[in-house]
């Protein structure tokens, strides 16, 4: 069994302690069984040691130095030494550099090592940027994930030694790696394990763990608000145990102590059936991940609070389950949501935006300085960009905007799109306020973003389309097939905030969309 279904806090093993030496390492000293050599493009290699072994091997294979740009080296060297060399070029950005040391660190880690050995090259600047990207990605890839296989377990990594540099402080990429260690445990999680009742169980122990505040917003309680679109959902399944969780954490530091700086919203659907409009199993395999946004707003959540980031901080999780069944809810009926808006039902697996509507109502209702929601919403963001990139939409340009660099910067790409006003006029409803979708299926991550702009008030908001949450072969610096994407993202994001909180900006002009 997992070590996950054992205690509900303790989702994953702890990170692998990190050692850092200025000496230089050679295989030969008997030290190393697994050693990465991370080297600046264009640089010489004399201060590596065996490198003339590495430069052999390139040489048999008909390659060069410059090819460990592309391609890692893997050699094993006297001793039983396994070492991986790779080149990086700080032009590069941090998305190509932590996919290029997670290629390079696989064979070591592969072997399920106790130790691995980083042994950094080139000036101080770069081997300061080298050893930060390495640590983070050998933390990401040393954690061991839940997995029910039998046999014996493999054997988590334990420690790191960089060489080649001391004193490098390592506290954001510890915290951001536990983070997205955690988003990944609990994404992977079967929805047997993960119901709405052992999620909110889980959340629990996190929050008791971490200090965080939490309410919890049951049935009942939902019912006395009137938040008819989530309950719609909920109705589907007769456990009555789908809620809406708020945790709140107050950052050190932070402005505004006595109400929420900034709001982080998930949606957390356990399991996806389609509900009545019954997905085909080729599209309801791996519906277990649809609550990987709430994990993600529990990453970043996680990682804020190692970090100690000077915030306050509201995570607003929408947990539930899409089923069928006779009290499920059905095509054209019509619902009212918290805030009073009217919906009409057009189709049963657009649930997400649903449960998302009332959740971020409740979100806006506190005033936050801007809401963030994650969500894997739409299958158009999905077509629109493959599983390497997700998508953003805003009703700020600024926030949008910020969205974008905080991308570049974490390695987690996105894309802004826009949401022109006149999109509104597919969402007419003869018989309500507005429809929950269309039946055409075009456009709809905008549809989606103009349907949930209608319960935000005017606060500052970013809307997350997780298109990368689950990547065949790994994304940037993770290499399951669970990315945990948007941690990285939402933490660089919520840094940028607290450093200039005018960069959620002011309201979005109307646009024609040109």
């Amino acid at each position: 069994m997992d070590n996950a279904s054992k205690k509900p806090g303790m989702l994953t093993a702890p990170l692998a302690r990190l050692r850092q030496k200025e000496t230089v390492l050679t295989c030969r000293d008997g030290k190393a069984r697994h050693l990465l050599h991370v080297l600046p493009a264009g640089s010489e290699w004399h201060d590596a040691p065996d490198h003339e072994a590495a430069l052999a091997a390139l040489e048999r294979r008909g390659k060069e130095a410059g090819d460990l740009g592309k391609q890692p080296l893997v050699l094993e060297l006297p001793g039983g030494c396994l070492s991986s060399w790779v080149r990086l070029d700080e032009k590069k950005s941090a998305f190509a550099w932590h996919g290029a040391l997670r290629l390079a660190l696989k064979p070591l880690l592969d072997e399920h090592p106790g130790e691995v050995r980083i042994a950094l090259h080139g000036a101080d600047t770069f081997r300061a940027r080298a050893g930060k990207a390495a640590a983070y990605v050998a933390w990401l890839n040393g954690a061991i994930l839940p997995n029910w296989k039998s046999g014996k377990a493999p054997v988590a990594l334990e420690r790191i030694v960089l060489h080649g540099i001391a004193g490098l402080d390592l506290k954001r990429e510890q915290a951001l790696a536990e983070g997205n260690t955690l988003c990944r445990a609990l994404t992977l999680l079967p929805p047997n394990v993960l119901t709405p009742a052992t999620y909110r169980e889980r959340i629990r122990a996190l929050a008791r763990d971490a200090g965080w505040g939490i309410e919890e917003y049951d049935l009942k309680r939902l019912r006395k608000l009137k938040a008819g679109a989530f309950l719609a959902v909920a109705r589907g399944s007769g456990h009555e145990d789908a809620a809406i969780v708020r945790l709140t954490h107050r950052g050190q530091g932070a402005r505004g102590k006595g109400r929420s700086h900034l709001a982080l919203v998930g949606k957390g659907i356990c399991f996806d059936t389609g509900g009545h409009n019954l997905k085909p199993a080729r599209y309801m395999n791996n519906m277990h991940d649809d609550m990987n946004g709430s994990a993600v707003a529990l990453g970043i959540l996680l990682a804020a609070t190692r970090m100690n980031l000077p915030v306050n901080l509201e995570v607003w999780l929408a947990i539930a389950q899409n089923h069928l069944s006779p009290e499920a809810y059905t095509q054209n009926e019509v619902v009212a949501a918290l805030n009073g808006t009217t919906i009409e039902i057009v189709h049963t697996d657009a649930e997400g935006r649903m449960v998302l509507a009332d959740t971020l109502a409740l979100a806006a209702k506190e005033k936050p300085e801007a809401i963030i929601d994650f969500a894997t919403l739409t299958g158009s963001m999905a077509v629109a960009l493959g599983e390497r990139m997700s998508g953003v939409i805003s009703n700020r340009d600024g926030l949008a905007a910020s969205a974008v660099a905080a991308g570049q910067a974490s390695g987690e790409r996105v894309v802004a799109f826009p949401m022109p006003e006149d999109y509104d006029e597919a969402l007419d409803s003869t018989v309500a306020d507005v429809k929950q979708c269309t039946l055409d299926g075009e456009a709809d991550h905008i549809l989606a973003a103009r349907f949930l702009n209608r319960f935000v008030d005017d606060t500052p908001w970013l809307h997350v389309d997780l298109s990368a949450s689950r990547c065949k072969g790994g994304l940037g610096g993770a290499g399951s097939d669970i990315t945990g994407f948007g941690v990285g993202l939402g933490l660089e994001l919520l840094s940028a905030l607290v450093s200039n909180p005018g960069n959620a900006g002011a309201p979005t002009p109307p646009s024609d969309g040109d």
